[in-house]
């Protein structure tokens, strides 16, 4: 170990805690036994854990370079907690990790490596490339999550196959550049990419491992969140398009909770005629959520009752395009598959989603905009 307090600092270590004192003291030693030879720094940004972190902590410091920053107020989650920890670093490489050992130490040199060779300005540790590996095995459900996750930052995450990873390094300078940081939840990587302008991104393979000791941090709220971190990158990314992008996804999202149902209803032999008409429940229940996230972002009130007459009316007139195509379809075209039956009629309640929305609301996110009068012209008699 080289003292920080003589030499410039070469690597900073960014670990956001809450609750991990279980982990602490061999993720330092770990990290440690990589690093010790060149200077380096491990920031743990703690918020406001209760398991004696802070206390356990100090008495590491003792021996190691680290350096404890206590958040009150924890804001911006997890994310919020790493950018606290890469803007009080004082390394030239810095390295964020989590603090519960799924991310091995041991792999932080690999990351380094394409940094200091200046062969990329990001590096991922990353679980879906050749040679990477997890331990355990991931249901189905957390499978398809991760899934669809990584493909909603497709758009602005580039071919990277993990920007979903906690675990990634870069330069100072390059995060030095960053526009407009404002994180929230858990998928930091994704928002330094697309706010320092990374033009080249490494990934590294890495081995996850299991939990060790305390609890998860990923839930419903945390997914949430995300979804809320993606709605703004999009802005950030395509101010243009962003509404165009986020209508597409919501649709996407509540056809495939219909298309769910109906091959559901199918299967018990309900009518493809009426399946359909039954299944568009899916899609309405789906929309009615991101109706709900787009008040948010809005600023209106969630209990809004003019918003959530139109979403009725809205979604009153996809389901009656739904009803009467399928009916329409079911008498005069024949030998249609079922793939091609559904296809068909949400593509009908797709066009009458757009036109709705648009004639109706002025809005691809379903809420309608403020129409505020023009401001009054003052005219000013001459003297």
């Amino acid at each position: 170990m080289v003292s920080p307090a003589s030499t410039e600092i070469d690597v900073s270590v960014v670990v956001p805690t809450l609750n991990e004192a279980g982990n602490l003291a061999t993720l330092i030693g770990r990290i440690d036994a990589e690093l010790r030879g060149r200077p380096y720094e491990i920031l743990l940004i703690d918020d406001s854990s209760t398991d004696g972190t802070a206390d356990l902590v100090r008495r590491l410091s003792a021996m190691n370079p680290v350096r404890l920053i206590e958040r009150e107020s924890p804001t911006g989650g997890l994310s919020g907690a790493v950018i606290l920890g890469l803007s009080e670093a004082r390394g030239q490489f810095l390295v964020v990790m989590d603090a519960d050992l799924q991310h091995p130490p041991e792999q932080i040199p690999d990351l380094l490596a394409p940094l200091e060779s200046n062969e990329a300005e990001f590096v991922l540790g990353s679980r879906y490339v050749r040679g990477a590996s997890t331990d355990g095995r991931w249901g189905a459900l957390r499978k398809l999550n991760s899934w669809a996750a990584t493909l909603l930052a497709r758009p602005f995450a580039g071919r990277a196959r993990d920007p979903m990873s906690g675990f990634f390094a870069l330069r100072r300078q390059t995060f030095q550049r960053a526009k407009r940081l404002n994180p929230i939840g858990y998928k930091i990587a994704l928002e330094l990419m697309c706010k320092c302008q990374v033009a080249s991104v490494r990934e590294v393979p890495i081995h996850f491992g299991l939990r060790t000791a305390g609890e998860s941090k990923l839930n419903l709220s945390q997914q949430l969140r995300y979804l809320d971190h993606l709605s703004r990158l999009y802005d950030f990314c395509f101010p243009r398009g962003s509404a165009w992008v986020k209508f597409a996804i919501a649709t996407a999202c509540a056809w495939l909770a219909a298309f769910s149902v109906y091959v559901r209803l199918v299967a018990h032999d309900v009518s493809p005629v009426v399946a359909p008409t039954l299944a568009f429940a899916g899609a309405g229940l789906t929309t009615a959520v991101f109706h709900l996230r787009a008040l948010r972002r809005a600023g209106k009130p969630l209990a809004s009752r003019r918003d959530w007459i139109d979403f009725a009316l809205v979604t009153i007139g996809e389901w009656s395009i739904c009803t009467l195509a399928a009916r329409w379809l079911g008498t005069h075209i024949e030998h249609l598959t079922v793939l091609q039956f559904f296809a068909v009629v949400f593509s009908a309640v797709a066009a009458a989603r757009l036109a709705l929305r648009t004639r109706m609301l002025h809005s691809l996110q379903g809420v309608r905009l403020a129409q505020s009068a023009p401001p009054a012209r003052t005219i000013r008699e001459a003297a």
